[in-house]
């Protein structure tokens, strides 16, 4: 690392003075620091003064194609003072490609108070780490995760009969209702549920279900209600997809007309999906994406607060949210 033949691969945000100075001071250092500059981006698709040092990669609206086509590892931002109000929506955009974020000491205080900080690079950078529950306590959560499902698909089994059974005779059709959901750091995974509405539902495109939604089978309505149609995600929960709390996933779809909109909301894909949320307990289901970005400041909320002892409160509440039926 520090004779420079190897390290994280870099890519600089920013094409402008700042980012030209940044990647200088950081190249004329005696020592490596760990980075393997790939090239840099642009936000204003005008700045491309870091041409002359590195190759231009493309502009900021095409960040996440670029992460993946060049495997990158970190991302330092190096934006001018002019250009400071769109740190937060590069950090959202950036924080679902799971790469190490580093910013310009002058940025810190646009963001303190919302995203912790941590480790100083010789001065030079500090790096962004939203991250706010400790290792520990991530490692016991995947072990809970773990423990849990296999404890529930085997003690529900007789009732995961029960309710296939009743299902399979509400209406023609699968028992189970799988589906492609966005998962942490944006990764795509089938979502198992027990089938809650008639069969070709969506044959017209995406589209939200509604309290009284004619689609929903009498059965399905009552699952819905009691959360008794989310239970075979357990097994999604056991092979890692989701967790048993955490922001509930939601479809390529819907995410990009949020994100539009709210680029926060993705913040929300850098863990994995929950069978139940804070969002979940305290708003229910959304039937518009108005209403989808109202229960996001619940989410945001447990993101930024995330603990074991906070998500055993959310599962108690699951709990009785199930034995009352008080689904929304």
């Amino acid at each position: 690392i520090h004779r420079r033949n190897t390290g994280f691969k870099t890519m600089i945000v920013g094409g402008s003075e700042k980012a030209v100075e940044i990647y200088r001071e950081i190249n004329e250092l005696p020592k490596g620091t760990g980075h393997q500059f790939v090239g840099f981006i642009n936000i204003n698709g005008v700045d491309r003064l870091l041409e002359s040092e590195l190759p231009y990669l493309g502009h900021i609206d095409d960040v996440e194609q670029v992460l993946r086509e060049h495997d990158i590892e970190e991302v330092i931002i190096a934006l001018e003072s002019v250009e400071h109000d769109r740190l937060k929506t590069i950090i959202s955009r950036l924080e679902g490609g799971d790469v190490r974020i580093k910013i310009l000491p002058d940025m810190y205080d646009i963001l303190s108070g919302t995203v912790e900080m941590s480790n100083i690079f010789g001065a030079l950078l500090i790096s962004v780490n939203s991250e706010v529950m400790p290792v520990w306590q991530r490692t016991f959560k995947r072990i809970f995760d773990v423990c849990v499902s296999i404890v529930a698909l085997i003690v529900l089994l007789p009732l995961f009969i029960v309710l296939a059974i009743l299902v399979k005779m509400s209406s023609p059709g699968p028992v189970f209702f799988r589906q492609q959901r966005i998962g942490k750091n944006g990764q795509t995974f089938m979502i198992v549920k027990f089938r809650t509405m008639y069969e070709n539902s969506e044959q017209n495109g995406p589209q939200l279900s509604s309290t009284n939604d004619p689609r929903i089978t009498n059965i399905g309505r009552f699952m819905r209600k009691s959360r008794l149609d989310e239970f075979p995600q357990f097994y999604n929960v056991l092979i890692g997809d989701m967790s048993l709390v955490g922001p509930r996933p939601e479809r390529q779809f819907y995410i990009d007309q949020i994100a539009t909109v709210e680029p926060q909301f993705l913040e929300l894909t850098k863990v994995r999906p929950g069978i139940t949320s804070w969002g979940q307990v305290k708003y229910g289901y959304a039937e518009s994406v108005d209403q989808m970005l109202d229960r996001m400041k619940y989410d945001l909320l447990y993101l930024k607060n995330r603990s074991l002892s906070l998500d055993f409160k959310i599962m108690l509440y699951t709990v009785l949210i199930i034995f009352k039926g008080a689904g929304k």
